[in-house]
């Protein structure tokens, strides 16, 4: 194992395998420092200089290019800033803007619900006859890349199934009828190879907080190729896309770069922390995570193929590594209980309704020895019927 030398840079309990940076990714060491130097020092001492002084007003780029890297992207078209949510809402306005003899946004019906939320969303703001949702099975996106498609809006691993979509297949497929494409990074960013300037994206957007380590809540991004950033304009105009932010003119001016598609002032403290966690790729190759990712989830799939007990389990991902992402899904009727019961044996996996049992694989201080342990801790509480038990039934607020 290349990355084993890796785990050592994460703060990781003792007595507990961690099965969930796919939610969350797990502490960075160096991050809790770089915190604590920021508000004690930055911000304690130096106060508004900081700006300046510490360079924050460079944070969003900066985080942005390191993003980049990891993404396949060359410089001057990543940008941390906002939520996925919210860059969403730019992009597919951006999108639609550019696309104006179109209204349909084409996306799959197991898609991340906030990615259709927002397409909702507009239709409410601008109305059905500028803008329409279009939803379909994974195995039909071809057949509905039609002339009437303005936007299709793909996420590249499904967070439930962790199945993998053929990225540059279905962007060219989607150019060849004029439509422009959004991909959603949330589940493959950090954790696989991604090649968007190789398949020509348009754009895509990213959250920080996952398999990239950058805390809970961090900062998102969103690429927008350089092709076209000169046409694109976006609809959450702020004064940090000013094109002279500190020139206060009470009419806006876009900056000319992928600096237009921030609005208002980053979170600093928040930013400092995803940008000191990307520290921790240094001397990481991409293929190298890929590889051990299809190692580790291999073995799962194998362990729990081969355990009589827990021959009720249905794998929900492909079986060929190549088709799926970072994580193991596995259906079963009682997937929340199971799940709560792993918890409290500080197993941390995670549910996803209706009845998904889903295990994030992330290369970097995921082991070997972990998977074999989380399985036999499956087939105890399985054989033992713990998960039974009522208090792990009860409803929880985060699944």
């Amino acid at each position: 194992d290349p990355l084993a030398d890796k785990r050592h840079e994460f703060e990781l309990p003792t007595d507990t395998i961690y099965l969930d940076g796919n939610s969350l990714g797990a502490l960075p060491k160096v991050v809790k420092s770089k915190v604590a130097q920021v508000v004690s020092e930055q911000w304690g001492q130096d106060l508004i200089t900081s700006w300046n002084k510490h360079s924050w007003i460079d944070l969003p780029i900066k985080v942005g290019e390191k993003i980049a890297s990891l993404i396949g992207a060359d410089k001057g078209q990543v940008i941390c800033c906002d939520s996925i949510s919210v860059n969403l809402f730019k992009l597919l306005c951006a999108a639609l803007k550019l696309n104006t003899e179109r209204k349909v946004v084409l996306s799959t019906k197991d898609n991340f619900p906030t990615d259709l939320y927002m397409v909702q969303g507009i239709t409410e703001l601008l109305g059905d006859d500028l803008c329409q949702l279009q939803t379909v099975e994974e195995s039909d996106i071809e057949q509905h890349l039609t002339d009437s498609v303005a936007v299709l809006m793909l996420t590249q691993v499904n967070f439930r199934s962790g199945k993998l979509l053929d990225m540059q297949k279905l962007t060219r497929l989607a150019h060849e009828k004029g439509i422009l494409v959004i991909w959603d990074l949330a589940h493959s960013a950090g954790a696989l190879p991604v090649e968007l300037d190789k398949c020509q994206a348009d754009f895509a957007v990213g959250c920080g907080y996952k398999y990239l380590n950058g805390g809970p809540g961090a900062p998102a991004f969103l690429y927008v190729a350089k092709r076209h950033q000169q046409a694109t304009k976006q609809p959450l105009v702020g004064w940090m896309g000013h094109a002279k932010p500190f020139a206060f003119s009470p009419v806006y001016e876009a900056s000319d770069n992928i600096n237009h598609f921030q609005s208002g002032t980053p979170s600093v403290i928040a930013m400092s922390a995803l940008d000191a966690a990307l520290d921790v790729w240094e001397g990481v190759e991409i293929q190298q995570v890929r590889q051990k990712s299809l190692a580790l989830a291999d073995l799962l799939i194998e362990l729990v193929a081969n355990a009589p007990s827990l021959h009720e389990f249905v794998l929900c991902s492909p079986k060929e590594g190549n088709k799926r992402g970072s994580q193991v899904a596995f259906a079963h009727q009682d997937a929340f209980a199971m799940c709560q019961a792993l918890i409290e044996k500080n197993v941390i996996a995670d549910f996803r309704a209706p009845n998904i049992l889903r295990f994030g694989l992330t290369p970097l201080y995921t082991s070997f020895q972990d998977i074999e342990s989380a399985v036999s801790f499956l087939e105890h509480i399985v054989q033992s019927r713990l998960y039974t038990k009522a208090r792990f039934s009860k409803p929880q607020k985060v699944t």
